[in-house]
C-alpha cells in the first residue's frame, strides 16, 4: 500500500512524548510511505517552535528529518502547474484560507496514487475528500 503521511504522523513519529508515537513511528518504519515535500517544512516548524513550543533545536530537527524521515519516504513535490491546477478546484471542494497547506498533500497523495493518507488530524482531511480520493485514516 503507498501511502501518504502528513506532518502530525512525522512530528509524532519523532518526538516520543506524543500520544501516537508507537503507531506513527511503526507507520514510517513499515515502509511505503511518500511525503509531500511542505511536511518537511510543517514537520520543522512544529520540532522547533510550532504551537507546542521549542521542543529540540534546528541542527537537531535538520538531523532528525535527514536521518530518520528522508531515508524512509518519497518526497513528492508539486510543480508550480499542478499547483495551480489543483487551486483551481479548490473552490468546489470548499478550500479557503490555510486550509489550502492540507488540500496539497491530497493533491500530491493523488499524485503519488497513494490509496490512503495517514494524519493525526483527521478533520482537517476527511471534508476535503471527493470519490475516488484517497482514504483518510489514523495511522
Amino acid at each position: 500500500m503507498n501511502a501518504l503521511l502528513d506532518s502530525s504522523v512525522l512530528v509524532a513519529a519523532l518526538a516520543s512524548d506524543e500520544l501516537k508515537h508507537s503507531e506513527c513511528l511503526a507507520r514510517l518504519l513499515k515502509g511505503g510511505n511518500c511525503i509531500y515535500s511542505h511536511a518537511l517544512l510543517e514537520t520543522f516548524s512544529t520540532l522547533t517552535g510550532g504551537k507546542l513550543g521549542v521542543r529540540v533545536t534546528a541542527d537537531f530537527a535538520v538531523r532528525m528529518l535527514s536521518e530518520t524521515i528522508l531515508p524512509r519516504v518519497t518526497v513528492i513535490e508539486l510543480s508550480s502547474l499542478e499547483i495551480i491546477q489543483g487551486l483551481a478546484s479548490a473552490q468546489s471542494r470548499g478550500v479557503r484560507g490555510g486550509c489550502v497547506y492540507d488540500y496539497m498533500h491530497l493533491v500530491a497523495a493523488k499524485k503519488a496514487n497513494a490509496s490512503v493518507i495517514h494524519t493525526l488530524n483527521m478533520d482537517d482531511f476527511i471534508h476535503l475528500r471527493r470519490g475516488d480520493d484517497p482514504e483518510v485514516q489514523l495511522p
